[in-house]
């Protein structure tokens, strides 16, 4: 009887020795403990050689991370992305119109690719518009004024922008917006045909757009129009979000318009929208970023607040600017109407 006592209490012994082990083995401090005899070494070797996958697996993570990060440059410096990037965040308020654009197709070049615009002098648009004859003026805003034209050589017919020497969009914005439409290509926003700095001034020749913009079909009526069918309003609503779509998720660099609203919209016979006036574009966040710090621009009711308030610039300024375009469709009302009472002013408050 004192022999099963006595191995009874060895048989304890051991399994508080036991438990005590797995304990140490398994807690966090386990590496930092003093070892329990030989058991408690074979105990910390077996959790190390537990742990060596894990970090065999994270090392392997790394390098692959680093990999496919060297690839992602080296394929952006091979389309001349990086390039271009660079040319145009170098523009300025004096920048020479002629030696950037130059400079763009030098690097175009370089990637196998073209510009499809081309250097058109005053004398060609002149013939294209009568002169620019007052019977050919489509419309006039603080840019300048837009005249339709036939290009005598191609028999096209296009709008020609002429931008007011003294007006909003200076030497920068007309720099970007002949090197990102002559870079972006896509069936919703406007082809830029041609430009010309002949004379001192700054021109931008388009495709025509026969409907005019959104605004023209959607505020303020004739009496003699007929609102826009549903079925028409939302084939624009889809056409203009295609654009930014590309802008956003296909461009690379991506872009970030800025400047959505129901004027920037314009309209082909069918009623195909495309986005036009890219003066206010900017290249969007890349790799790391999540904004572009830049000076706050747009239009006031279709800007957004988070943008207005830091001037840190994202795809969802674009986004919501969107909206206000698609609370106008729907509603048929102005972004901002100072002639509606104070509570149905902006459109954005009254709605919500």
């Amino acid at each position: 009887m004192g022999l099963f006592s006595s191995a009874a209490k060895r048989c304890r012994k051991c399994k508080k020795f036991l438990r005590s082990a797995g304990a140490c083995c398994c807690s966090p401090s386990a590496s930092s403990a003093p070892a329990g005899g030989v058991r408690g070494n074979e105990e910390a070797s077996t959790s190390a050689l537990a742990s060596a996958p894990d970090g065999k697996k994270k090392k392997r993570w790394r390098k692959r991370k680093f990999w496919r990060k060297k690839k992602k440059a080296k394929k952006e410096s091979d389309d001349g992305s990086g390039e271009l990037v660079d040319l145009v965040n170098s523009f300025s308020a004096k920048s020479d119109v002629c030696k950037n654009v130059n400079a763009a197709e030098e690097i175009l070049r370089g990637c196998n690719q073209n510009m499809p615009s081309r250097a058109l002098t005053f004398s060609q648009l002149g013939a294209a518009t009568d002169g620019f004859s007052e019977q050919n003026l489509l419309g006039e805003g603080g840019f300048g004024r837009v005249y339709k034209g036939l290009l005598q050589d191609t028999r096209e017919v296009i709008a020609v922008k002429q931008l007011d020497r003294n007006g909003f969009q200076g030497n920068r914005e007309f720099l970007v917006e002949v090197l990102m439409l002559s870079l972006l290509h896509h069936p919703n926003l406007v082809k830029l045909l041609g430009y010309s700095t002949d004379s001192n001034q700054r021109i931008l020749v388009y495709e025509y757009m026969p409907r005019g913009s959104l605004e023209d079909h959607l505020l303020d009526l004739p009496p003699s129009w007929k609102p826009l069918p549903w079925h028409t309003r939302m084939r624009v609503a889809v056409g203009a979000a295609k654009g930014i779509e590309y802008l956003h998720e296909v461009a690379n660099p991506p872009v970030i318009y800025r400047d959505l609203k129901a004027s920037n919209i314009l309209l082909d016979r069918e009623f195909n929208a495309k986005l036009s006036d890219f003066g206010l574009a900017k290249l969007g966040p890349m790799g790391d970023q999540s904004h572009v710090s830049t000076r706050v621009m747009g239009t006031y009711g279709y800007c957004a607040p988070e943008y207005a308030m830091t001037g840190k610039l994202t795809k969802m300024s674009d986004i919501y600017s969107f909206g206000v375009v698609l609370l106008e469709l729907i509603t048929g009302r102005r972004a901002i109407d100072v002639t509606r009472p104070s509570e149905e002013q902006v459109l954005v408050h009254w709605v919500s």
